[in-house]
């Protein structure tokens, strides 16, 4: 059955409509469509550039307190949170039997002091002797050369007095062996009392205590920590910085801190070193960033956001940062001249605070580039210009 001509020629107009609104819509919004974005100019602006990190805040100054020797804990003092001054006690050790040994040592160095005494009391009654001795050989020799005695009776004599500095040579060796044992006993005394000292740890400098590792009743080892202590005034923020956008980092730039427990709170700062060793791993340089007011109750090992303000750069070549691409390698921007693409290579510089990037090389005032786009763009792709796209 054959249709009707003006149903079969309705069918046929209804295809054709059919299938050109399908081009259209192909030509429109589907793969032929051109691409969507929103272009701009290179122009000369003043540029107030900035660096931006995530910093920790860490303490320039922290301390380890514990003991010289291994031992087990007889008190702690203070506790976490404590403001301590310098000197303060803040733990002491067990003693054991040090104090007996202590003792011990001042009763055997005031022994060798008596020892002392009595070495130089002999050396005193010899000396005494030996001049007797000698005094009585003159005499002796004067009567020898007038007849008086014999030679015998003055050997005698001369044997007297040799005997009498051989009593004195040994009193004098005696008396520096009895010095000799008690400045050995001295030091014995002066290193037990320096050990008995050491048992009272005492705080190295002002600070607050930030861990209490042992209690009491716990054995430590030599240079174990009982406490950590930080000093308050010596808290800093240590800055991480992408190593790509660290331009113009040097020491003294002023520094916006921002704790993440203190969000609407801007705490004024600036670099005060810069470390030579960076990250390798991350690709971060890393700088300490100083409170100009060391703020309250600040917790150490909490996360911020720093910003650096660098000195503004006067009409610079800028561009916005979200017209960069990278492509084989290399940063640039699409350039629209023409009513083509071309991408262009560029050398960017500093980042402004507006999202807007200096340009050293690569572009002229006044040329038109690709700020956003639908989708990645190529050198043949057909682009349509519009005002803004969503979501940009």
């Amino acid at each position: 059955m054959k249709l009707p001509f003006s149903r079969r020629s309705a069918f046929i107009l209804a295809g054709i409509a059919l299938a050109s609104g399908f081009v259209w819509v192909l030509a429109r919004s589907g793969p032929l469509a051109p691409v969507r974005v929103t272009v701009t100019e290179v122009v000369r602006a003043d540029l107030a550039p900035v660096l931006f990190g995530i910093g920790v805040v860490e303490a320039r100054r922290s301390y380890l307190v514990g003991p010289t020797v291994a031992g087990r804990v007889r008190r702690v003092a203070v506790d976490v949170g404590d403001a301590v001054r310098v000197g303060q006690l803040l733990a002491e050790m067990d003693p054991v039997d040090l104090d007996q040994r202590l003792a011990a040592t001042v009763a055997a160095a005031a022994r060798a002091k008596n020892a002392v005494d009595t070495a130089a009391a002999q050396l005193a009654d010899s000396i005494a002797r030996r001049d007797v001795a000698a005094a009585n050989l003159r005499r002796y020799d004067d009567l020898g050369g007038k007849g008086f005695v014999s030679s015998s009776v003055i050997d005698g004599k001369a044997q007297e007095l040799k005997s009498a500095e051989a009593q004195t040579a040994g009193a004098d060796a005696a008396l520096a062996g009895a010095r000799q044992d008690l400045a050995r006993l001295n030091a014995e005394r002066d290193g037990a009392q320096q050990q008995r000292a050491n048992l009272r740890l005492l705080a190295p400098a002002d600070g607050l205590v930030t861990a209490r590792d042992a209690e009491p009743g716990s054995t430590v080892v030599a240079g174990q920590a009982v406490l950590r202590l930080v000093a308050g005034d010596s808290l800093w923020v240590k800055l991480r910085l992408d190593q790509h956008r660290s331009a113009g980092l040097q020491v003294g730039l002023p520094a916006e801190i921002v704790l993440r427990s203190r969000p609407g709170q801007v705490l004024a700062g600036k670099v005060a070193r810069i470390e030579m060793l960076s990250d390798s791993v991350t690709e971060e340089r890393i700088a300490q960033v100083s409170f100009d007011a060391p703020p309250a109750e600040v917790s150490v090992g909490e996360m911020s956001e720093i910003t650096l303000r660098l000195p503004p750069v006067k009409q610079a070549l800028v561009v916005p940062n979200a017209a960069l691409r990278l492509r084989g390698g290399k940063t640039g921007v699409w350039v629209e001249a023409a009513d083509r693409l071309n991408f262009v290579a560029v050398r960017a510089g500093i980042s402004g605070a507006d999202g807007r990037v200096e340009i050293l090389e690569g572009l002229k005032e006044a040329e038109a580039v690709i700020v956003h786009s639908e989708r990645d763009l190529a050198a043949d792709s057909r682009i349509k210009v519009v005002p803004a796209l969503a979501g940009s």
